[in-house]
């Protein structure tokens, strides 16, 4: 039996959940269970998703949510739950269209007022815990929308989740439009916060694998060096934070998430091999000491990492200009000067945040700061293992092996895919979730696509993966639900169709298209063209599509070909006639000299 007078998160297995434990507000989980008491007591249900290292959602939970009079009246006119994103994306994303739909822009924390029907009906983000001159409080808020329900609350509330479908583009591949997106001062997209565009950078580097676009090789180029010497990037131990708030790449948001990670190293990797710039592959080899040094566990990958320190954002990763002087030597202080922007007035509140100017190497000097910042307090780890992210991570990692000419990273990926197999696949559908001990049973189509993706890849080195491909291409196909996927069908949520949007990570049709083109094409069957889609939107989606035009090489051989002399935009069968199939016409295979 659930207490409902009561806030039940100190039972959670999630570290989101658990760390709004001492809350007054009487927080519950989701479940079916909570859903009708919602029908049976006819209020509405308040619910608040979030994820353990959102800086925004530490804020609420320290003042709306700790403030006794909201929670006092939260408690009588609502049942309120915490829901982890990460623990169910479908539930975050049902919401999170409504409240673009809505508001016109999403985030975390987003809290969404619900039916008994489970109908949204009004959503926001952030709200303080008392009223100031720009954003009324919390309290405030809840008060109206009790209000409404009261008065409005019988009636129907129209909107659902529907499938997010980016307008088709047709065959035009949308490069002109991807580098028109682009900053041509500062790297990245837009003018204002810069977030890492992983997929448009995926995309533009594989059509710059079929032909060369000076447009395309200079908005990359320029995001690259952006991402690799500002802010977004930890110079010290490797890896990239969630994004910065600035133009110019300077001041980021402190989260390290385990998806930007793997998407960036695969970025960094498959960069190298198109520009063959050296620094290029610096940040790559960089990329894979973060995941080794600080995600790896007992050979799988934790979530993410807090933005915050001891409740300060950033802590973890500030210097004092006098700090820094006096750790170094004259000689070496005047060295980093010389590589790193260091002033005494700071970058980042006063203090600094490492950003560098030239990509000369100080090995010794920054392994010498690094000592030190690992004496200071640390960010909070989530350390939950999801099974789809992990899958991508296997992914990337395959990826950078064979673009960086390094077997052992596939071998990685192979262990790691053997781990996932093993601890998430029960017979019969996949598991999502390692958290607190404990194995979510949920299915969702992300992990089946990403953990199917990692182990086609697998199978191009060893054919004894053909069962663990069998059994997840037949588990991909009950997420088939006509010409479009769904999510999950979990039984105490409605079927949410799978998301289209390519950013920050492949969206999970895309994921599920290009699995399902490799598999078509390893399978020596026909695929229709079909037309690119939205660019902006759809960008690691229009991957699939060139695999489905033609633009990726199928080359078969009687032997393993060495990954190191294959286009980067190949899949490798074995098999004879020995040929190269490219752009509609199949060759006999001719191989560059080593």
């Amino acid at each position: 039996m659930i207490d409902f007078r009561r806030n039940n998160l100190d039972r959670a297995d999630s570290l989101y959940l658990r760390q709004h434990a001492e809350n007054p507000i009487w927080w519950q989980e989701w479940s079916s269970a909570v859903v009708e008491e919602s029908v049976r007591r006819n209020i509405p249900l308040f619910v608040s998703v979030g994820y353990a290292a959102c800086h925004w959602c530490h804020v609420m939970a320290s003042e709306a949510f700790s403030d006794q009079a909201t929670a006092d009246y939260m408690n009588r006119h609502f049942i309120c739950i915490k829901v982890d994103r990460d623990e169910r994306p479908d539930i975050d994303q049902d919401l999170m269209r409504y409240q673009t739909a809505q508001k016109g822009s999403g985030g975390w924390p987003l809290n969404a007022f619900l039916t008994p029907r489970l109908d949204p009906f009004f959503a926001l983000t952030y709200a303080p815990a008392h009223p100031n001159p720009r954003m009324k409080s919390f309290l405030e808020i809840a008060q109206a929308v009790n209000g409404y329900f009261q008065e409005e609350g019988g009636r129907e509330f129209p909107f659902r989740s529907a499938e997010e479908s980016p307008d088709l583009a047709g065959d035009d591949p949308g490069v002109e439009t991807l580098v028109s997106f682009f900053d041509h001062g500062h790297g990245g997209l837009g003018s204002g916060a810069k977030f890492p565009p992983h997929s448009i950078l995926l995309y533009l580097l594989y059509r710059l694998c079929v032909e060369e676009h000076s447009g395309a090789s200079r908005a990359c180029n320029l995001t690259l060096e952006a991402m690799r010497r500002g802010g977004l990037h930890d110079h010290l131990q490797g890896g990239i934070f969630r994004y910065c708030v600035d133009r110019a790449w300077t001041v980021p948001h402190f989260e390290k998430m385990l998806y930007d990670q793997a998407m960036a190293l695969w970025a960094y990797a498959l960069a190298f091999r198109v520009f063959r710039k050296a620094a290029d592959k610096s940040m790559a080899e960089g990329l894979i000491r973060c995941l080794e040094e600080t995600f790896e566990r007992d050979g799988l990958f934790i979530a993410a990492y807090d933005a915050d320190t001891l409740h300060v954002e950033g802590g973890t990763y500030l210097w004092r200009y006098d700090d820094l002087a006096e750790a170094l030597t004259s000689e070496e202080f005047a060295a980093f000067q010389g590589v790193y922007r260091i002033e005494r007035g700071g970058n980042f509140e006063g203090l600094i945040h490492l950003i560098r100017k030239t990509d000369a190497p100080l090995p010794e000097i920054e392994k010498k700061l690094l000592a030190i910042r690992l004496r200071r307090p640390q960010p909070a780890a989530d350390d939950k293992i999801l099974c789809g992210l992990n899958a991508l991570t296997a992914v990337s990692l395959i990826q950078a092996g064979r673009l960086l000419n390094r077997v052992e990273l596939e071998k990685k990926a192979d262990r790691l895919a053997h781990r996932l197999w093993d601890l998430f696949w029960d017979g019969g559908a996949l598991a999502h979730s390692l958290s607190h001990g404990h194995v979510r049973k949920n299915a969702f189509l992300f992990d089946a696509a990403a953990l199917l993706l990692a182990v086609s890849m697998l199978y191009e080195n060893d054919e004894s993966w053909l069962k663990p491909l069998e059994a997840l291409t037949e588990h991909l196909g009950s997420f088939k639900n006509g010409e479009s996927w769904v999510e999950s069908r979990a039984e105490d949520f409605r079927p949410v169709t799978a998301s289209r949007f390519d950013h920050p990570i492949p969206s999970s049709a895309a994921l599920a298209e290009m699995v399902m083109a490799r598999e078509a094409l390893r399978r020596g069957r026909d695929l229709q063209p079909a037309p690119y889609r939205r660019p902006g939107e759809a960008d690691f989606a229009n991957i699939a599509v060139m695999m489905r035009n033609g633009l990726f090489h199928v080359i078969t051989a009687k032997t393993r070909v060495s990954w190191n002399r294959l286009p980067p935009n190949t899949l490798r069968l074995l098999g004879d006639p020995e040929s190269d199939c490219y752009r509609g016409a199949c060759r006999i295979l001719k191989l560059r000299k080593e």
